[in-house]
Order: C-alpha cells, then structure tokens, then sequence
C-alpha cells in the first residue's frame, strides 16, 4: 500500500493534482445536503443519487449531482484524455461512498492472546481469563516489554490494514500501560501515527482498563495514580482528545469512573465509557451524566439505560465484533433505532476480544445478528461514526465542504451486497483527502 499520493499534474492541461472528477457513478451513497446525526428512520436512508458526479478540489468535495446536471467546466474536464493520469475516475458500474469512521479501537499493542482464544473455547470466561493474569494484564506485561519503535511498526501495519478495509478515521486507545511511562508510550506511538498515516486520529486516554498487579488489593491507589499522576502528564504532552473508563464489576466502579472524569475534564479530556458489557454496571448513566461523546457494548441495556441515553448529547455505540468474539448476547441495537437513540459501529478491533478491524464484517453482524438494515448498518460506521469520534463536520458523509475520504467500490450489485458477501472484497481505491491510497 502506498500511503503517498500519486496524482500528478497532468502535462498540457491548467488541472491541480489536487482535483479529482468521478464520473458516471453507480450510485452515489451518503449524500447529505448539511451534516447530520442519524437518528430513527433516517438510520435507513442511504441518500443515494443515481448516475452520479463527484468533484474533489483541494482534498474537499466541492460538487456532486446527477450526471444530466454536471457543469460545462466539468464536462471540459472529463473530456480532456485525464482517465489515464487518474485526475478523471469513470466510476461505471460502482458505488461511491464515505470511507469508514472506526469510533473505537485498541490499535496500538503488543504480541497477540491466541492461547486465550484456546481458553475460551475451552470454557473459560472472559473474568477467569483476567484471574489467571491473562486478558489486559497479559497485553500489559507484553506491552511493557516492547519498545516503542517496535509498536509503532506493528500498530502502521494494522493501520494500513485497515484502510485497506475502507477506513479514514480511526479512534485508537491506549489502556495497555496501566502505568504512567507506558501509558504515554502507547499514546506517543498514537501520535506518531498520526503524523506518519494519512488517517484521521483520534486519541483516548484508557488509564483505566485494568488494575495492574501492583494495585490488585489497592484499587484506590490506582484510581488515585490515574488522577494524581497520568492525567496530568497525558494534558501537559497534549496526547489525548478523550478519557475513557472500563466501567464493569471487577473493573472501575462507577464511582471509581466519577472521580477519573472529574479529574480528566478539568484538564479538557472530554470522556467515553465501556459500559455494560459484562453487566448493568452503571456505565451509561455515568457516562450521559458527565456528556461523554460515546457509551460503548452496551450488552446489557435496560429501560434505565434507554430512559439516560434519551435525548442525551452521548451516541450509544455497538461493537457487535466483541461480542461476536466472546459468544455474549449482542446489545439491542435494533431496539435503541427504534426508541429514537442514535446509534454508532465500532470495531473494537484488540488482541483479547475483536482481532479484527473489518467494518465490513461489523456490518454483517449488525445486519445478521442485530436486525439492522443495511442502511442502518452503513450509517452507523460512517456519519454516525464521526460523530463518535467529533469529526463529523468534516467527514462522514457525502457533503460540500467536508475532506474527500471515499470510498469507490469494485462492480457490485448494490450497497446490501457489502455486509451479504462479507468475505468478499469490496472496495477498488480509498481515498483520503482525495488521494488514492490502495
């Protein structure tokens, strides 16, 4: 994969590098006039324009529309011989849309827990596994092993694994430290991906994944570390955007989550929970009543949980990998659509429990095992994805203005065919910013 561009000017025409004019699209899939959350009904609506052009100039969508309406200049463009320098995309056949927002992941770690995957199907659970050692300490003690140059080389190879399953942005976590130098080590290597990917990064502090064996019987020392010690760096090094807890029985109570979020607000992290995976832990309501961006599994959603989440400022967001993974009951995705509670698709893609970033097969899951529609599925790891993660007013979504993450598909038949053939590759080019990236 290159992660250059390789748009050049096209010699003996006035056209930038920086344009780019898909003709004779398919469809054009996520078309939103002005940037919106998708909610309810409008979950199942794709936006879609037949027989479509999209105009990209300087990274950003500038023009789009049916290809009887398509101005004069553009028609100049499109017939001056620039399909062979890739300036013109003659899209036949195929769909564009936007390229995947992945609202929650774990990116950035060492090694790999297939002996667990061993354990699991033997009858361990998830709990047992983490008694035993195993779980986040076992990535913790991996992690803390591993320089950081060795990271980062492992966490690009995933990042270019996953563009090459169509994704733009991606939230990455760090919560594999579990101690002040190798929490900051994980979120270093986040921003160094940041700087040496063409992905759009988020970055979340995950202090609070796990207790470290040095606080097994001292909970409260830990908590107090996060908040004394760790926020405090991660704000004065400006490595995170968010604050995040795994709020769970036998992990973070919900009053052990109300003290880091206090802390971490004060220094500008605006938080995001794991809630209700294991149980009602409590998280949801901890996490609407701080206005965190996102509340993630979700496994265990009840009236209380839907009762928080209505009308709130916080996405619910499914990661039906995980519980994929973890043979769990998947949340009831299909029932928060229908309450009117917006809903976002992560990966969740970690070592322990979703080795995986395919969004595409996310979208399988949601479709197969959680009821949604296609178009439910597809808005959900896209603009409601970015708004997961605060970008959709930049991307997400087919929009005037907003940055040219796309994605041109290979000649499939429709958008259901995505998470129906979902072993089947699916997508010709990425691009970022207008630029090719496969």
């Amino acid at each position: 994969m290159s992660l250059g561009h390789r748009v050049q000017r096209h010699p003996g025409t006035g056209y930038n590098k920086m344009e780019r004019l898909f003709i004779n699209i398919k469809e054009l899939v996520g078309v939103q006039q002005e940037s919106a959350l998708k909610t309810g009904a409008a979950m199942d609506d794709l936006g879609g324009i037949k027989e479509a052009f999209l105009y990209v100039q300087e990274g950003k969508i500038a023009q789009y529309g049916p290809m009887a309406e398509m101005p004069e200049n553009l028609r100049e463009m499109a017939g001056n011989s620039l399909l062979q320098s890739g300036m013109v995309v003659d899209a036949t056949g195929r769909f564009v849309m936007p390229a995947f927002c992945d609202s929650h992941t774990h990116l950035v770690y060492a090694g790999s827990r297939e002996q667990e995957f061993t354990d699991k199907i033997k009858g361990l659970s998830y709990q047992e596994i983490a008694r035993r050692g195993g779980g986040i300490l076992n990535s913790a003690k991996l992690l803390s092993d591993t320089s950081e140059e060795r990271l980062y080389s492992s966490a690009y190879q995933r990042a270019q694994e996953i563009m090459r399953q169509g994704t733009g942005a991606v939230e990455i976590k760090s919560g594999y430290g579990l101690n002040p130098a190798d929490e900051i080590k994980m979120l270093k290597v986040i921003a160094r991906l940041k700087e040496g990917t063409p992905l759009t990064i988020k970055s979340t502090f995950l202090g609070a994944h796990a207790f470290p064996a040095k606080y097994a019987n001292d909970h409260n020392g830990y908590v107090e570390e996060i908040i004394n010690e760790m926020i405090p760096m991660v704000a004065a090094e400006g490595l995170a955007d968010y604050i995040d807890a795994f709020c769970e029985e036998g992990f973070f109570s919900v009053e052990d989550t109300d003290r880091i979020f206090n802390a971490g607000i004060k220094y500008g992290l605006r938080p995001k929970v794991h809630a209700n995976q294991m149980g009602f832990s409590g998280g949801v309501q901890v996490g609407v009543k701080y206005g965190a961006r996102s509340v993630d599994h979700l496994e265990s959603t009840g009236p209380d949980e839907f009762k928080a989440l209505k009308g709130s400022d916080t996405i619910a967001t499914i990661l039906p990998g995980a519980t994929f993974f973890l043979n769990m009951q998947y949340a009831p995705a299909r029932q928060l659509i229908d309450a009117g509670i917006p809903v976002a698709m992560a990966s969740n893609y970690n070592p322990g429990s979703c080795p995986s970033g395919s969004l595409q097969f996310q979208m399988a899951l949601a479709c197969i095992a959680m009821k949604l529609t296609p178009a439910e599925a597809l808005n959900a790891c896209t603009i409601n994805g970015a708004f997961a993660m605060d970008v959709d007013d930049i991307l997400g979504g087919i929009t005037v203005g907003k940055q040219a993450n796309l994605i041109l598909t290979k000649g499939i038949p429709s958008v259901d065919f995505i998470p129906y053939a979902f072993t089947t590759p699916f997508i010709e080019e990425l691009y970022i910013g207008g630029k090719g990236m496969l």
